[in-house]
């Protein structure tokens, strides 16, 4: 069975996911939240949602646990990724490597390089490239033993290969009231579905407010409304 990197903060203590009033509740409380919110060694996390919807800061914080030992690798295909990124959340310079590859020709073969090489991968996934190639990727994080993370540019990803599909669907920012004042946090609604989710659809809220890059506060009790705003 894979090993789990937990979602961590900056100082890579786990975070734990908590719904309310699930089974088990105590004091109030919830239950530990039925998802593994987690890059598993050997397996694919899948995050699905438009620019702007706050899973680029969800997939590094993933990946952020496996620098305090390993090195983790990120291929940046739109050529956007600030390594400030990763340093937010307690990745040492010296443990981050970035690869930039926007050839959908070579993107495969960038990929596995980087699969094999590497504890925990995240990537930005091109427009067009073939489920099939998606799908050796997978094979091959799983005889490697790596863990991760495809950030999808284009639209969804294939079905049956990702242990987590995490969809971005709503981004509320507050702290700008009536159009004036300070940012202080930003709240992401995610959808979690697939094995790592137990087979079931979970609606859960990751808040980024500066201190941390993401921090995973509950399971929400049905799907927010709205459409992802950067």
């Amino acid at each position: 069975m894979g090993q789990p990197f937990s979602l961590t903060t900056k100082n890579h203590s786990p975070l734990e996911v908590d719904t309310p009033g699930g089974a088990g509740s105590h004091h109030g409380g919830g239950s530990r939240a039925a998802v593994d919110l987690a890059v598993v060694s050997g397996r694919v996390l899948g995050l699905i949602g438009p620019a702007g919807s706050g899973l680029t800061s969800i997939g590094i914080s993933l990946v952020a646990a496996a620098t305090t030992t390993e090195p983790i690798a990120v291929l940046d295909e739109r050529g956007w990724f600030c390594p400030s990124v990763a340093w937010e959340v307690g990745i040492a310079p010296k443990r981050l490597v970035v690869v930039r590859c926007s050839d959908r020709e070579l993107w495969p073969k960038v990929a596995a390089t980087l699969v094999e090489g590497f504890v925990a991968v995240y990537a930005e996934v091109p427009r067009h490239i073939p489920d099939q190639a998606l799908r050796r990727l997978g094979a091959l994080a799983r005889s490697r033993r790596s863990g991760v993370v495809l950030r999808s540019m284009d639209g969804d990803l294939p079905a049956g290969f990702l242990h987590l599909r995490v969809e971005g669907l709503t981004v509320r920012w507050d702290g700008a009231d009536n159009g004036h004042g300070r940012l202080e946090r930003r709240a992401v609604s995610i959808k979690a579905s697939g094995r790592g989710a137990r087979g079931a659809e979970r609606y859960l809220e990751v808040i980024d407010d500066g201190a941390n890059a993401v921090r995973l506060v509950s399971g929400l009790a049905t799907a927010p409304s709205g459409r992802a705003v950067g």
